[in-house]
């Protein structure tokens, strides 16, 4: 689904570049249903059960619509146990307010064909459309650079998800503070897969490891729950652990944000110790489908931003958010353009080395 354009670079991978595979060479993109876990429905390992039955929707987009960079943010990172590209097909496993879900999204010519399983399948479905993008307007967005403009030009399926799920992002985001990729996407696959539950459905197919189905991620009161030694034996140091205790003990309110407009949501977010402005502008992107939800406080992006637009390899914050005023309203928009356009200054330093304080 990707153009000659994509190139799979760091930087376009942070602005949501996520490759689907084509389907199989019959066309059909199907995916034999085997059930998480070691072939039944419990993950137990013994007898083979029937799957739970589907619940199935088709809806069409209002213009072009591509899946991998649509839903790429999602991800977190190519082994995430709650996210897969496969067969044509995205995959992905949640925690609605109805329950577990597991849903499965192709696009076919014009439509797009969804399935979802579990408890939550009916709640993930009636979200779908905003889930692709139907409240997001690109129309809205004017480049005013000729790089925006040839990367607008060259996405024309972008369309900003929304979630409408906060806890969801939250915690990944949290887990993304002030250390690698690496070391936060380690950190979510060990917890996913170590405290949530193996996803309602079939199995999408090949994964990476030995854990190849789907996990939903653990509810509230099991983060909560969490020991002190299984956060460090996934390199999760204390304040960024406590900081997701706390969030998942107001779990309840910080849902609510969901529903708010991008001031009220962000303060609600922000009024939890160890949440601010860069964790909750990209808690929100994904949540609330915030356009203008620019992410401040980032080591790199000032950097990306400003080489791409003005030259300026040293820009802070504030030169960010200045080159993005004509953008008012879409600037997260512009930055994510910007960072799939792989745009980036010339590495002057190694890359941060990888850290692991489970091993101490």
């Amino acid at each position: 689904m990707a153009g000659p354009h994509d190139s799979l670079t760091r930087t376009a991978i942070r602005g949501g570049r996520t490759p689907v595979p084509p389907p199989a060479a019959d066309g059909t993109g199907k995916t034999t249903p085997t059930p998480p876990g070691n072939g039944n429905g419990d993950g137990s390992g013994n007898a083979t059960q029937t799957p739970p039955a589907p619940h199935t929707r088709t809806w069409t987009p209002p213009g072009p619509l591509n899946l991998g960079l649509t839903l790429g943010p999602l991800r977190r990172g190519p082994a995430d146990p709650t996210f897969r590209a496969a067969a044509g097909a995205v995959w992905r496993a949640t925690r609605t307010p109805a329950g577990p879900a597991t849903l499965r999204v192709t696009l076919q010519g014009t439509e797009v064909i969804a399935t979802a399983w579990g408890p939550g399948a009916a709640w993930i479905l009636d979200g779908l459309p905003e889930l692709l993008g139907s409240v997001d307007d690109p129309a809205a967005f004017v480049p005013r650079h000729r790089l925006l403009h040839a990367s607008h030009r060259r996405r024309p399926g972008l369309r900003l998800t929304r979630t409408g799920l906060v806890l969801e992002s939250l915690i990944p985001t949290v887990l993304e503070q002030k250390v690698t990729t690496d070391e936060a996407y380690r950190a979510w696959r060990r917890l996913v897969r170590q405290y949530g539950e193996p996803a309602p459905g079939p199995t999408p197919g090949p994964g990476h490891g030995r854990d190849q189905g789907l996990y939903v991620m653990p509810d509230p009161r099991t983060w909560a729950l969490i020991p002190s030694w299984d956060w460090h034996k996934a390199g999760v140091d204390a304040k960024r652990s406590a900081t997701i205790v706390r969030a998942a003990r107001l779990a309840a309110r910080l849902e609510e944000a969901a529903a708010m407009d991008l001031p009220a949501a962000a303060a609600r977010l922000e009024a939890v110790p160890g949440i601010g402005p860069w964790t909750s502008a990209e808690t929100l992107q994904r949540s609330n489908g915030a356009a203008d939800a620019v992410t401040t406080g980032d080591l790199h992006l000032p950097g990306i931003i400003g080489y791409a637009l003005a030259g300026d390899r040293d820009a802070d914050d504030a030169a960010m958010l200045e080159l993005l005023t004509p953008y008012a309203g879409q600037r997260h928009r512009a930055a994510r353009l910007v960072l799939l356009a792989g745009a980036a200054p010339p590495r002057r330093a190694p890359r941060m080395p990888r850290g692991d304080i489970g091993r101490l």
